[in-house]
């Protein structure tokens, strides 16, 4: 059996999103263990709601090639779930920061649609990672069961990292759920919430050198006695 790499705060500490992966796969058992500890996260009244689709070798390719070309198609979203991408106040300021981190380590100015425009096509591209996954549930499910799958998704990711494997979750997967289901020849009653490429990451990529920052504590958390 193979150890994890760091301790529960280590691995929250430094977990962060990896745009830039190694073609290295992760290998069975240790995907297996990875697994296998995120299924214990909690969710209401121990119902479990997400299935994880993960796609790699060949299929992973095929749904890579697929997503890229609806992608440069122009080939209009569809998602199975409503998602606000419109932020003001605050948020947008958040928003507008992550962004200018991650396009001034790759190189790409303001004024440049084409890198912008590259830097998009990136997530299609599943930042070259040798696995995909696809975080699914029941579409008749709303946002306090996706609440479920979203804590499911953090255990995931935690795991991973505690294990030496990096990720990046990314709501454009859920742009073409219909490949999706096709893949993994699912019925259309399960919709698609995000996806995860995951991977180790490759250190020579410059968008693995992004850094964000997080609000002070006071402005995030409101203790109170009476």
């Amino acid at each position: 059996m193979t150890t994890p790499t760091m301790t529960l705060v280590d691995a929250i500490t430094t977990r962060r999103s990896v745009r830039g992966f190694l073609p290295d796969p992760v290998s069975d058992e240790v995907l297996q263990q990875i697994f296998e500890l995120a299924r214990t996260a909690p969710s209401n009244c121990n119902t479990q709601p997400w299935t994880c689709y993960v796609a790699s070798g060949d299929l992973k390719n095929r749904l890579r090639e697929q997503f890229l070309q609806r992608q440069e198609d122009k080939v209009p979203g569809t998602p199975d779930f409503g998602y606000v991408s419109q932020f003001e106040g605050e948020y947008r300021k958040r928003q507008v920061e992550c962004a200018v981190a991650l396009y001034n380590e790759m190189g790409i100015a303001r004024d440049d649609k084409a890198g912008r425009l590259r830097a998009v096509r990136r997530n299609f591209e599943f930042f070259d990672a040798p696995h995909i996954l696809f975080l699914g549930m029941d579409r008749n499910f709303g946002s306090t069961i996706a609440l479920d799958v979203g804590i499911y998704a953090q255990t995931l990711m935690l795991a991973m990292n505690a294990y030496g494997v990096s990720t990046c979750a990314m709501g454009s997967m859920r742009a073409y759920p219909d490949l999706v289901r096709e893949a993994f020849r699912l019925d259309e009653q399960t919709g698609i919430l995000l996806g995860i490429s995951f991977g180790y990451e490759d250190p020579d990529v410059p968008a693995n050198r992004t850094r964000t920052t997080r609000e002070p504590l006071s402005d995030t958390v409101i203790f109170k006695n009476h």
